[in-house]
């Protein structure tokens, strides 16, 4: 059985299972997974109360996983191979003067940025963040996050059972949808190219 079809014939505990798994460093997209729920509650495959207690809960137990793992462990979790790629010595020393400065507002912050989050939570940890403080920070932080992407995921399902009904749009936004895509991946090759220049000029 696929990820996908785990996730469509067992919503819940799939969406539940994917957020924390993805919370501790697994090719999980946390962004992708509350859009797809979204997705799922707009087109009537679950419903809106259980799915939104599902992935918040899932949010909060992934988030403070991290966090207490930084605390038990400390700066030794680092060494390992599985946490060394998330934060490495030198970024946790440069995030260390900056989170004792502004703990709690770079929580808020950074809960929205995907390559910084887990980075913040295991730095949270690491430098002993009461977990109260934490789990409150992160509670309200992770409520914003949820609420805009399973808003997008709900938006756009709507919005594609609607082109359904005109064959011709669907048609039209398809293409677009196609080329922006083409255009981004284009753009992106360049400037990774001219980067890469760069750094062997």
């Amino acid at each position: 059985m696929t990820i996908s079809n785990f996730v469509l014939q067992f919503p819940y505990p799939g969406m539940f299972v994917l957020l924390i798994l993805g919370g501790l460093g697994l090719p999980f997209p946390e962004d992708a997974i509350l859009i797809l729920c979204g997705l799922l509650i707009s087109t009537g495959v679950i419903r809106p109360i259980p799915a939104l207690l599902t992935v918040y809960s899932g949010l909060l137990i992934a988030d403070l996983s991290l966090h207490m793992i930084g605390r038990k462990f400390g700066r030794q979790i680092l060494t390992t191979p599985r946490f060394g790629k998330v934060l490495s010595l030198e970024r946790l020393n440069d995030l260390e003067g900056k989170f004792n400065r502004w703990g709690i507002l770079i929580i808020l912050v950074g809960r929205h940025l995907p390559g910084l989050r887990a980075q913040l939570f295991l730095v949270s940890g690491i430098l002993k963040m009461p977990r109260i403080t934490f789990l409150l920070t992160d509670a309200f932080a992770s409520l914003i996050s949820m609420t805009l992407m399973v808003g997008a995921g709900y938006l756009g399902g709507n919005s594609l059972k609607a082109l359904k009904n005109d064959f011709s749009r669907l048609e039209h936004w398809g293409i677009v949808l196609l080329i922006t895509a083409l255009m981004i991946y284009s753009g992106y090759r360049y400037f990774k190219f001219k980067a890469g220049k760069v750094n062997h000029g």
